[in-house]
């Protein structure tokens, strides 16, 4: 729409100045340069979560050519999420960070990184990019409503600011995460949409146990984490910290078993496999081994799994072993204590912590009220949604980030070109 006027060009609404919402924005604007667009951002600091992700790395995605084994990696949103991967998944994302300046580089365990290491690369090329493409950016100046008058002659959706302002837009795209305190989820659910109770995703477990006391900055590669209560188990690295455990191992417990542990009120008992993938009784064959083969070995110095020391000295106390009791003045029942504790430890968890300050929620509007081609209300027509404020979340690693691109990108399109 060249030479139109700002009252004549196409309005392009975008609450929410996140990874998502700045996707979004820009994909309309590249798409359709003659709309107005402009991203609305209630908090000072746009942009905010990607700067602290990855510990301030930003895993900007993760390595995974196909569309339905990357979906996998969602506990809510799994399957609906397969066909945007296929339109724009991590290849296209990495394409069009390249496109931009930004070069990604892959870790060992398929998460991407920008090769300078640094958040702010990410950050910067989002903004400069936003910024050619015309997107306006209003921050301090967040959407408190959404609305479509009956018997208006305008049809466009009049949007109420937290100024007081009201402004008419062709297109509004929510994008404003999933928390409780969302403004977009309140939206959302003013405009007829069902939205399903968010419940925090991804974070560590409150321990207080004498085994772990003074073991923080301890990690096991390699363990599995269990809550057999609850038929939920992951494998992976898991770290003890000063609250507790944590790792990647518990943060995938957590994302898949989010609603199950907020409905126990996060008090329920963890199992822990330090010697995975042994069982009980593989353990306990590889201790009675060792102890034929080193009778006179201290069993706190025999560490026969390859644990670190320190844990392994708790296991053998948990396990009621004397620190100087040799294998050959060890009896059976003891030998099967210690195998249970390297294999199935057992800890009362009360409570949780999120994991630093990436805040990843499950729940959020209802996706089969939302076409999963356009990010287009089926409720209210011109009115999107892209990012965590659709019931989506995957496991850490660059997925939640991967969600944000995608959606934001579909949505940013449709608007450009419906």
């Amino acid at each position: 729409m060249a030479g139109a006027t700002q009252a004549e060009r196409r309005r392009v609404l975008v609450a929410g100045g996140g990874a998502a919402g700045f996707f979004g924005a820009i994909a309309c604007a590249e798409a359709d340069p003659g709309s107005d667009v402009a991203i609305h951002e209630a908090a000072a600091h746009p942009l905010s979560k990607v700067r602290v992700s990855g510990g301030g790395r930003c895993n900007v995605t993760h390595a995974c050519p196909d569309a339905g084994e990357f979906a996998r990696n969602f506990p809510r949103g799994s399957r609906e999420l397969i066909g945007p991967f296929h339109r724009f998944g991590p290849a296209e994302t990495v394409a069009w960070f390249k496109d931009r300046g930004v070069e990604l580089k892959t870790e060992g365990d398929g998460r991407m990184f920008p090769v300078t290491d640094e958040s702010a690369t990410v950050v910067d090329c989002l903004t400069r990019a936003a910024g050619q493409a015309g997107v306006r950016l209003l921050i301090g100046s967040g959407v408190k409503g959404v609305s479509r008058r009956p018997g208006d002659a305008d049809r466009r959706l009049a949007v109420a600011l937290s100024s007081g302002e009201e402004v008419r837009a062709d297109r509004v795209l929510i994008a404003t995460g999933g928390g409780r305190a969302s403004a977009g989820l309140s939206i959302a659910a003013g405009l007829g949409h069902s939205i399903v109770p968010p419940v925090p995703s991804l974070f560590t477990f409150h321990i207080d146990d004498t085994r772990l006391r003074g073991l923080e900055g301890v990690s096991v590669p390699a363990a599995g984490a269990s809550v057999r209560a609850m038929r939920l188990r992951e494998c992976g690295p898991v770290l003890v910290t000063h609250w507790g455990i944590s790792g990647p191992a518990i943060l995938r417990l957590s994302a898949w078993g989010a609603r199950e542990l907020h409905a126990a009120g996060y008090r329920f008992t963890l199992a822990v496999n330090w010697a995975e993938p042994r069982t009980a009784e593989q353990a306990r064959a590889d201790l009675e081994s060792d102890r034929a083969a080193h009778p006179r070995r201290r069993v706190a110095t025999a560490n026969p799994f390859g644990l670190p020391v320190r844990l392994w000295e708790r296991l053998v106390a948990g396990a009621g072993i004397a620190s100087e009791a040799t294998w050959a003045r060890l009896p059976n029942d003891l030998l099967r204590a210690l195998a249970l504790q390297a294999t199935a430890s057992e800890f009362a968890v009360a409570g949780k912590s999120m994991n630093k300050e990436e805040f990843v929620t499950c729940g959020g509007v209802r996706l089969d009220e939302v076409d999963m081609a356009t990010m287009e209300s089926r409720i209210c027509p011109g009115l999107h949604f892209a990012g965590e404020v659709l019931d989506i979340d995957g496991i850490t690693g660059g997925y939640n980030f991967q969600a944000a691109w995608t959606t934001g990108w579909q949505a940013g399109r449709a608007m450009a070109l419906r």
